[in-house]
């Protein structure tokens, strides 16, 4: 064998390969404009669709949050009342009841008290009640009066009605008279 048959001239090698690629790289430049303007308004038109769909779902999920917003403001005391309910039942049998006794009608009353404040328990309400002598609190407390007192200056003397704080927010503070300052 010669060198010339054992190492073939790249003309030689391989002679249907070169009209494949000659084909694939006419095909794409065979498209006329026409076809390629139709595609392309295709494309457009299939993007246009997705936006108008996703704007869609966009909407939908922003009105299905107001609507479950307002329904959460609607009904958000609905729990709360569910643990009133019991409390009033029993001030509508003590008014019922045609019982002279003061102390029975007294006892029915603090066991409705323990109902309203486990009610408030529940509703994580709570009580603010400063005891005598407490260091006087603007955040809780509301200074009706200013007294002459033997305490310390800005303590509370006494408490005129109780305040109430649902979930650490303040909902009434406790009226209060403070010591003047001496």
């Amino acid at each position: 064998m010669t060198q010339e048959n054992q190492n073939p001239s790249p003309e030689q090698e391989n002679p249907a390969v070169e009209p494949a690629v000659d084909a694939a790289t006419e095909t794409p430049a065979a498209k006329t404009p026409e076809q390629e303007i139709a595609e392309l308004n295709q494309k457009v038109s299939d993007l246009q669709d997705n936006f108008l769909r996703a704007k869609a779902e966009g909407e939908n999920i922003r009105r299905r949050a107001v609507e479950d917003i307002a329904k959460a403001h609607k009904f958000a005391i609905e729990s709360f009342a569910e643990h009133l309910v019991p409390v009033t039942d029993s001030l509508y049998a003590a008014l019922s009841t045609d019982a002279g006794d003061a102390k029975a009608f007294k006892e029915g009353l603090e066991i409705t008290l323990k109902q309203l404040l486990s009610a408030f328990e529940k509703g994580r309400m709570t009580e603010i009640n400063p005891a005598v002598g407490d260091k006087f609190d603007p955040h809780h407390h509301q200074a009706i009066a200013s007294v002459p007192s033997e305490q310390e200056a800005n303590t509370v003397v006494s408490v005129l009605q109780r305040g109430y704080t649902v979930a650490d927010r303040v909902l009434r503070p406790a009226l209060v008279t403070v010591s003047a300052p001496k």
